[in-house]
């Protein structure tokens, strides 16, 4: 197959001019990632999500969510917003919330980053830190939060989790915009999943796109993510939880590793799922730094790499859209610090090549 054709930028002398926050959320930009499309003879784009006005993805559930509760009356001016985050969408939230007049209450787990706690305060936001616990224990971050939008009135607790409006806005949005910026030439989507709102959406969107190039949708996990996609005997894949036995360990990775198939999740189109650590999602940080300039988290730096492994396992000349979910900065107390990275026993690379991806393609059985 020929090498995909790289699509030309678009550029306009004026930009966008919004008429608020809310308005200014989504149509994002692709950007180029040119070391790893060099690397496989694909193009490889990033959804550059972090260029919302919250600074992540999660901007676009928090305005669909927040819409879709004053559509049906459950917020009435002076009202409060409760929701369960590990930090963006609260961020989004919040941000959204006080534009609009309402409080927010937000309640995190303790494996957070102090960046983000910090960054909800300073937005205004009541913040509850939750001790790390099971799904099933009274004191886990999403039961709390349920807990506390149940006791207070004129509140709605937006459950971004199970909340389908949380993948409405990627169905709406995201998945259009991909589809008309890489004028439909698209044969590759992947990403990782924390409510799984993102790939459900967008690969419900792709997947209706019938044309001659099938879209393949993908899901990203990190190997101590407590879900996993399984093949079925007609050949559609589905998410379930692992058993004990197929549990190893849990991830440092923010916001993605799922600790059951959430309502979202529950609705994504796949057609498999590539598995990565840690280590190389955080490697892939570094190396989009130092190759190409770009900031980003954790997940974005799994999704990177994710999409470098579907390129080599589709071969050269395919197209290839993963989501960079948003930036650095609020990861520096983590998986930017060394100390954190020796205090979890991981031994991350500086990045230089793409090396490091050599063990994750033998996990995934894709040949280099």
């Amino acid at each position: 197959m020929e090498h995909a054709q790289e699509i030309k930028s678009k550029n306009t002398s004026q930009g966008w001019v919004f008429s608020s926050f809310s308005s200014a959320v989504g149509r994002t930009p692709l950007i180029r990632l040119k070391t790893l499309s060099n690397a496989t003879g694909c193009e490889i784009y990033g959804k550059a999500e972090f260029m919302n006005p919250g600074g992540s993805v999660k901007d676009r559930a928090a305005l669909s969510i927040i819409e879709a509760a004053e559509r049906r009356g459950q917020l009435s001016p002076g009202g409060t917003i409760v929701e369960a985050t590990a930090g963006n969408t609260g961020i989004g939230l919040v941000h959204i919330a006080n534009e609009r007049g309402y409080k927010s209450i937000f309640t995190l787990p303790a494996s957070a980053s102090q960046e983000k706690v910090d960054a909800l305060r300073a937005r205004g936001a009541q913040v509850i830190v939750c001790p790390a616990v099971p799904l099933g224990d009274p004191q886990h971050f999403q039961n709390v939060a349920k807990e506390k939008a149940a006791s207070m009135e004129n509140t709605v607790w937006t459950n971004q989790f199970d909340n389908l409006d949380n993948m409405d806005a990627h169905y709406r949005t995201t998945g259009p915009e991909i589809w008309e910026q890489t004028h439909g030439q698209i044969d590759g989507f992947i990403c990782s999943c924390g409510t799984g709102g993102t790939i459900a959406g967008t690969s419900k969107f792709l997947k209706e796109k019938k044309t001659e190039r099938e879209v393949k949708c993908l899901l990203a996990s990190p190997i101590g993510s407590g879900v996993v996609a399984e093949k079925l005997p007609d050949g559609s894949w589905k998410n379930r939880l692992k058993t004990a036995e197929e549990k190893k360990g849990s991830s440092v990775l923010e916001g993605i590793a799922s600790s059951r198939v959430y309502g979202n999740l529950d609705q994504a189109s796949l057609d498999g799922e590539l598995i990565l650590s840690d280590e190389c999602a955080v490697e892939m940080c570094r190396f989009l730094l130092k190759k190409e300039g770009l900031f980003v988290g954790g997940s974005a730096g799994l999704n990177a790499a994710a999409a470098y492994l579907l390129a080599k396992r589709l071969g050269p000349g395919h197209t290839i859209v993963t989501i960079l979910c948003d930036t650095g900065d609020r990861y520096m107390t983590k998986i930017f610090s060394e100390d954190f990275l020796r205090e979890k026993q991981l031994q991350v690379g500086k990045g230089e090549d793409l090396s490091f991806l050599d063990a994750e393609l033998a996990r995934n059985g894709i040949s280099n």
